[in-house]
């Protein structure tokens, strides 16, 4: 497993789909993850210190894991299939350690949250980096790095009503 962390969020040019943007530590492996709106939203919120008057998902299960007497002590992105990634929640419960299968953003998401380390399989990051080197010959790039004012204004944007139901 290699520790990784959240580089940031970018934007792929020809989906307009969020990309999330994982770095080692030593940033010499890059990991994009293509994920929904609403799970960049719950990301971005916790990388520009946003806090909202109701918790939201991720903040209601890491509340709920506490009650429990559980911490979320890791997460890990373990596999790739047909394109499709795989993570994992670790949650250690006085000692007793569970984990559970979850969406790449969703734990990362939590992660944050939680304040613990996100780690990703090197065979995940080998079928990557394997897939980058086939298509590269003579490709452009697909991902743009999306500025902090986007994501900023955005979440300026952003108001506490636009969670609630409407019927």
């Amino acid at each position: 497993m290699v520790e990784m962390n959240v580089y940031g969020l970018a934007l792929d040019e020809a989906s307009n789909v969020p990309v999330l943007v994982l770095k080692d530590t030593r940033e010499e492996q890059t990991l994009p993850i293509w994920i929904g709106a609403m799970e960049a939203m719950a990301i971005s919120l916790v990388l520009n210190n946003v806090s909202l008057p109701r918790p939201m998902t991720h903040d209601l299960l890491l509340t709920l894991a506490g009650l429990l007497g559980a911490t979320v002590s890791r997460v890990e992105v373990t596999r790739l299939d047909a394109g499709t990634y795989y993570a994992e929640v670790e949650l250690d419960q006085g000692g007793r350690l569970h984990r559970l299968d979850a969406r790449p953003s969703d734990a990362v998401a939590l992660a944050l949250r939680a304040k613990c380390p996100i780690f990703v399989a090197q065979a995940v990051l080998d079928d990557v980096a394997r897939d980058a080197a086939a298509s590269a010959a003579g490709a452009s790039p697909v991902l743009k790095t999306e500025e902090a004012a986007k994501w900023n204004e955005l979440l300026e944007k952003f108001s506490a009503n636009d969670t609630k139901y409407k019927m």
